[in-house]
């Protein structure tokens, strides 16, 4: 069996870089998930749910999160996802959520979170396809059409 979970959210403290007897890195950091809900209490009728991740990246991904994450930057993070139950110092029942990262995905602009501005990144952290151009405009204008819409031409046309 296989599960993957996919967050976007805010970092809430820098990564941590350290390394295994055996020289492998090991990065960790927390994410903060928000959340807008109704709440007929709120002053303006929503409030803002938090949910915080625990993120652990390893081997190539712990020395690029090490170096490009920082507290406050959007980024998305693709993983797999540990619940573990544990009792608080009020002896109250509680869990943390752990995601082991398989990706890790820059979000926003290279300014947004104040750190690493210097380090010559660029926004998107290599998500975003600028090469993208939907499937019906590819090419320019094909079939001739002159530049007009051909989206009453005969049914012979269909390609399938």
């Amino acid at each position: 069996m296989y599960q993957q979970i996919i967050i976007v959210g805010n970092v809430g403290r820098d990564p941590e870089l350290r390394y295994t007897q055996g020289g492998v890195a090991v990065c960790d950091f927390s994410v903060a998930v928000n959340k807008r809900v109704r709440d007929e209490n709120a002053p303006n009728g929503r409030r803002d749910e938090t949910t915080w991740f625990r993120v652990t990246a390893w081997r190539q991904s712990a020395e690029f999160a090490k170096q490009y994450v920082h507290k406050g930057r959007q980024l998305m993070v693709i993983g797999e996802v540990k619940v573990s139950a544990y009792t608080d110092k009020a002896g109250q029942p509680a869990a943390t959520l752990e995601i082991t990262a398989n990706d890790i995905r820059l979000l926003g602009s290279r300014d947004d979170a104040g750190g690493g501005s210097d380090s010559g990144e660029q926004g998107g952290g290599g998500y975003q396809d600028d090469d993208f151009t939907p499937r019906g405009n590819r090419g320019g204008n094909r079939g001739g059409g002159g530049g007009r819409n051909n989206s009453g031409g005969d049914i012979d046309d269909i390609p399938f």
